[in-house]
């Protein structure tokens, strides 16, 4: 006999089995590869070659590049100041672009703001066309509104993943009521990001700080998500993620034992040199490997996650 936790667990590894059967033939380009599930182009002006450059130091095979959505003055894009992801990112046609002009370097995403109507139209079109993501969702709507949840089907329809930038009160509200969205939508696969997700690993977070610190009190609400609904993917990029790495390493290797087949390393970083202790993404690179309870881990978390979820947009060589 199994417990609840083992099969839910066993359920989730065959979900993104199915999603992502790798072409093949892929070669990649280390021994050891990386990829990097959380990237932006122009992310705060940086340059499409210097991102190129970045990721190659920093040790990434693969990364997916996550885009904007279009350009709005209204309250989800709080009056156009959050506009592209806040952060100056570029669209979909942008990472498109790049992406094909580095299709082994590479993925691409598709994004639209949540509360347009024609945003589902919109980001089908690009699926159509090879996105393998939606997202970075970052819009300040309700994590079950209407029209969130008509962007969770689609994601569910096209067996893509649906990233979401959960932060209180600013973007994706309501994380506490989360669980409904991934009780509601079993076939849809969410990875989760940002300061609400990463604060609530513990038992006893204040929703309201967004980079919390100190030991961590094992049993919070991104804890049990992650141990009962099969369909959650943890994002560990940014700074919210490297935070909930180092501000309690116990906590950490603990973590990654119970979580270990639904961690994916993303970078979420607009560092230009890719490595020196200004690169957020090659600091959670070291954090991976220093706190992973065994090689096998890590390779799952750097790799092997992501690569059974992605596996089939990844280039054949």
């Amino acid at each position: 006999m199994i417990s609840r936790r083992q099969a839910l667990c066993q359920s989730s590894v065959i979900l993104a089995s199915l999603w992502g059967q790798s072409r093949e033939g892929f070669a990649a380009e280390s021994e050891e590869p990386v990829l990097d599930i959380h990237q932006h182009t122009h992310y705060h002006g940086r340059q499409d070659d210097h991102l190129l450059l970045h990721q190659k130091a920093m040790g990434a095979s693969v990364s997916i590049l996550l885009p904007a959505g279009s350009l709005q003055d209204r309250p989800s894009t709080h009056g156009g100041r959050s506009n592209g992801l806040a952060a100056r990112c570029g669209d979909t046609a942008w990472c498109q672009r790049v992406a094909q002009a580095h299709p082994k370097s590479y993925l691409w995403g598709a994004n639209e703001v949540t509360d347009l109507d024609s945003a589902p139209t919109v980001i089908e079109s690009w699926l159509k066309k090879g996105a393998c993501i939606i997202g970075e969702q970052k819009f300040a709507v309700e994590c079950d509104s209407a029209h969130s949840q008509r962007l969770y089907a689609l994601a569910a329809e096209y067996q893509v993943p649906i990233l979401l930038h959960l932060q209180h009160q600013t973007y994706n509200f309501g994380y506490d009521r989360f669980h409904t969205m991934l009780a509601k939508h079993p076939k849809t696969l969410f990875i989760g990001h940002a300061q609400a997700f990463w604060g609530n690993i513990d038992k006893n977070h204040v929703q309201k700080v967004n980079y919390p610190k100190g030991k961590v009190t094992p049993g919070g609400l991104t804890d049990r998500y992650l141990a009962d609904y099969p369909n959650l993917y943890a994002d560990m990029s940014a700074g919210s993620g490297l935070l909930a790495l180092t501000r309690d390493e116990e906590h950490t290797k603990g973590f990654f034992q119970r979580h270990q087949d639904k961690i994916l390393y993303g970078s979420d970083c607009a560092d230009h040199l890719g490595r020196g202790p200004g690169c957020q993404g090659a600091g959670t690179l070291a954090a991976i490997r220093k706190l992973s309870p065994s090689k096998a881990v890590e390779r799952k978390i750097l790799w092997e996650n992501s690569r059974r979820i992605f596996g089939r947009f990844l280039t054949a060589s």
